[in-house]
């Protein structure tokens, strides 16, 4: 598993010459880490005087990201174990028409499949977007600018689960699904996109008052 090597390791697979790791599973360990600083800053605001009143949000917040950074995690190792299958389909044999319609058959299931774990990526990462702008209302100024560095983690990421949702789309012949999956994400992306750059400038200013 993906998820069970080093961050050194890590980064040198994905450096390499192999199928996966690659675009989606950075996609998603990247949101997982902007996820996760939410919940850093969570930890160090909770039980503050200026924010007493809050806890209840902070504990909810930090129930909520320890659920959204496992499930991110997990799609790390996820996207590999699907998009292998689709990595293979691109050497079967095409010589015969019998041969290029299988070949087809099989590419649609797995372009189908390997689609999943991106929108996946996709809305949770708007949910961690969500929650930084939760908590920077409720974050002690010394670490606002990791909700900053949250925010645009998790931005870049929704960027990224995007773009790998779009390529599997692209190649998709079945025109109810990919026009679906594209007006689901294209809203998630708008949506996700304006909230982070809400929430960025006013750590910029926070930081700079």
């Amino acid at each position: 598993m993906l998820t069970q090597e080093s961050c050194r390791e890590f980064a040198t697979l994905l450096a390499s010459k192999i199928p996966a790791p690659g675009g989606g599973g950075a996609a998603a360990l990247t949101a997982a880490l902007g996820t996760a600083l939410n919940s850093m800053v969570a930890n160090f605001s909770i039980g503050k005087k200026k924010f007493i009143d809050c806890k209840d949000k902070h504990e909810k917040l930090l129930a909520r990201g320890e659920a959204l950074r496992e499930k991110l995690v997990d799609l790390v190792d996820k996207d590999a174990e699907l998009f292998e299958p689709l990595s293979k389909v691109y050497v079967m044999p095409s010589n015969t028409e019998e041969e290029k319609n299988k070949k087809e058959e099989v590419l649609q299931k797995c372009l189908k499949a390997a689609c999943t774990a991106p929108m996946e990526t996709l809305e949770y990462t708007y949910e961690g977007i969500l929650m930084h702008e939760e908590i920077v209302n409720i974050s002690s100024k010394n670490i606002i600018s990791d909700v900053g560095v949250g925010v645009q983690c998790l931005k870049a990421a929704l960027n990224s689960a995007y773009l790998n949702v779009l390529i599997n789309l692209n190649s998709i012949t079945d025109e109810s699904y990919v026009t679906e999956n594209k007006e689901k994400a294209e809203k998630i992306l708008s949506d996700g996109n304006k909230i982070a750059d809400e929430v960025y400038a006013k750590v910029i200013n926070m930081v700079n008052g």
